[in-house]
């Protein structure tokens, strides 16, 4: 276990060390992406490390999908589309942490596993949802009420950016079963259903409470999204 962690701690210093020169995240981000990608390298291998590598890679292409359109009108990620350590734990803590109780020893770790897988397809579908439906969407409205509203609102929906979040859970789901992350097909098409499901409550969640509560920041709204996931995808393997 113990070289697990030095080839851990070794690999993502040098591959971050050369992957700071890419436009995915700011200076510190990678300071805090090698230390997310060393405690998922460390505890359950290159397969878990690589699994969020490809989460980072598709969130940031689709990101930069119209990514001029959004810019013009105000609704781009800012700094160019680069993530921050903020972005970084806002999206990964959940998955860390489940991550931590593996590599610890944790039983059932199959529990644990289709939490973490769920809890970064809930992210990807947040992602692909957001940034293609505030580029593609036609028809933008408010989850809770269906009432027309500007792209961008806090809880805003629309056709083509609820089935980009479908396409995103399924895509992040493949590469999980893909690399054994996944044990089987059930499981995965169960991991699909909840990244969506958790989507749809954020966007809820954005709708109900997240222009009323000053401290309830994007960043923590994903976190409880990616926890909502995990949750309810362990819970309902469980059942």
């Amino acid at each position: 276990m113990s070289g697990l962690w030095i080839q851990a701690l070794v690999m993502n210093t040098v591959l971050i060390a050369l992957a700071q020169r890419t436009p995915l995240l700011t200076r510190s981000g990678w300071v805090h992406a090698a230390a997310l990608g060393t405690i998922l390298w460390g505890c359950l291998g290159w397969s878990g490390w690589l699994a969020v590598v490809a989460y980072l890679s598709l969130g940031t292409l689709v990101t930069k999908i119209g990514f001029q359109n959004k810019q013009s009108r105000g609704l781009a990620e800012a700094r160019g589309g680069q993530r921050g350590p903020e972005n970084v734990w806002g999206s990964a803590a959940v998955g860390a942490f489940l991550a931590l109780l593996i590599g610890a020893g944790v039983e059932p770790r199959a529990l644990l596993m289709v939490g973490f897988a769920a809890s970064f397809a809930a992210k990807l579908a947040d992602t692909f949802g957001s940034e293609i439906g505030k580029r593609f969407g036609r028809s933008t409205v408010l989850i809770t009420s269906l009432r027309p509203v500007p792209p961008g609102t806090e809880g805003a929906i629309s056709l083509e950016g609820t089935l980009a979040s479908a396409v995103g859970s399924i895509v992040m789901t493949l590469v999980m079963l893909a690399l054994q992350l996944l044990p089987s097909w059930p499981l995965a098409g169960l991991v699909m259903v909840v990244g969506l499901l958790a989507t749809l409550a954020e966007s809820l969640l954005g709708a109900l409470v997240q222009d009323r509560v000053a401290w309830l920041s994007n960043e923590l709204v994903n976190a409880l999204q990616t926890l909502l996931a995990a949750l309810l995808a362990m819970l309902l393997m469980a059942l």
